[in-house]
């Protein structure tokens, strides 16, 4: 089949030709943008997940929304060695900037902006967020002086707070809100994301028109709840899961159909089976399909002989330029969870990695006849990297799907 053609898009954050299986997300997001327009209370949004569910791709589709209901909205993707200074001040400026033509009092924007620059401009003198790169002493391009004595204490929780309100006000203004998305959000540092949950806390409490989406990995709420206790119940938690078989067999065949082709059941059978239902995988398993297949119907020997191609570029691209991130020590540990998840899928039938089940940390240090305190910094730095997460103590599991397969194929 033509390859020009070719429906699908197995990339980072990349959209898919069809949105499966994600409805029920869309329409709880519309209700609470529609209830926050009309000031009735509602939490702002945690989505969390494995990597290549497709996270990413549905904050992208949620901020969509917002925009499509005349919100103004803003996205950062956190990282854990930069403050949220200066991305939330970015993200807030340009969602400001979406609303300014619609209100009728320009000053009132302009005392927004004047604050918003000194938000961005105040930072500690030592420690995280003190400007001590070229790259960090940021210039907002706002073209109002700096205002003195809000959101510039220097203390993120404080100035986090003010900021928020005074963004939701100018929304409340024009009958609208403010959407920020946070991408990434388990990298944030802890003094952050406390200030995060105490401004997000302030405005539940004042029915202020402004909310938080934040995407991380499934120990996010972890994170949160380290950070204030009350987290658990100032957010609305949504788990994104790999796609049932109908909304896998959706995504495949909706953008076939609309290109004239078609999938013999048994080959929908066989992706399934290879993609475990993960939409990065369901993407990466469809292009190679496609290219491969001489005509349509797209049939079962089609999908095997196209397997090997697709299986490889995953082990580059997915899992190999991860596991090249790893220390030697950090690739013995990784190894050890990967052998200790097939003990457990040749005993209980299914592969632990394969059912996104937890690891014990002292089964790890018995595989490796070490004392558990020796492997911390090693379960740290992976856990920092991203590689897997502790979404219960003593226990650990990887962030990316079939990892623990994938390393089980490599040599020691």
């Amino acid at each position: 089949m033509d390859p020009v053609r070719n429906p699908y898009a197995p990339g980072a954050g990349q959209r898919p030709p069809e949105l499966a299986g994600r409805g029920r997300e869309l329409d709880v997001f519309d209700i609470v943008l529609e209830r926050v327009a009309r000031g009735r209370p509602e939490r702002s949004l945690m989505l969390t997940g494995l990597r290549g569910v497709g996270k990413t791709v549905l904050l992208n589709t949620l901020r969509s929304q917002a925009i499509n209901r005349l919100w103004g909205s803003g996205k950062i993707e956190a990282r854990p060695d930069q403050s949220l200074r200066r991305p939330v001040a970015a993200a807030l400026h340009m969602a400001v900037r979406e609303l300014a033509p619609r209100h009728r009092a320009p000053d009132r924007i302009d005392a927004f902006l004047g604050v918003l620059k000194a938000f961005a401009q105040r930072s500690t003198p030592t420690g995280r967020g003190a400007p001590s790169k070229l790259r960090d002493r940021w210039q907002p391009g706002i073209d109002v002086p700096a205002a003195s004595g809000r959101a510039d204490s220097g203390d993120i929780e404080i100035d986090l707070v003010e900021l928020f309100t005074d963004a939701a006000a100018v929304a409340s203004d024009v009958g609208t809100g403010v959407a920020l998305f946070i991408d990434e959000m388990q990298d944030l540092g802890p003094e952050d994301v406390s200030a995060l949950c105490a401004a997000c806390h302030e405005l539940s409490q004042i029915g202020a028109p402004l909310i938080v989406v934040g995407a991380g990995l499934p120990h996010l709420p972890a994170v949160l709840s380290a950070a204030k206790s009350y987290s658990e119940r100032l957010f609305r938690y949504q788990r994104i899961d790999r796609l049932d078989r109908i909304a896998a067999d959706q995504a495949l065949c909706a953008p076939a159909e609309r290109e004239e082709v078609e999938y013999e059941q048994k080959a929908l059978d066989l992706l399934y089976e290879k993609s475990g239902g993960y939409p990065y995988f369901v993407q990466a398993y469809g292009k190679a399909t496609w290219d491969h297949a001489p005509r349509s119907p797209v049939t079962s020997a089609d999908v095997r002989v196209a397997a090997p191609e697709a299986e490889a570029e995953l082990a580059v691209g997915f899992f190999g330029s991860r596991f090249e991130r790893a220390t030697p020590a950090e690739r013995e540990y990784m190894r050890a969870m990967a052998t200790l998840s097939l003990v457990e899928g040749e005993s209980g039938g299914v592969a632990r990695d394969d059912m996104d089940a937890a690891v014990p940390t002292a089964e790890i240090a018995r595989a490796l006849g070490r004392k558990p305190a020796s492997l911390s910094p090693a379960r740290d730095a992976l856990i920092k990297k991203g590689l897997i997460y502790s979404g219960e103590r003593g226990t650990v599991a990887f962030t990316v799907p079939h990892f623990g397969r994938y390393l089980r194929t490599q040599p020691t």
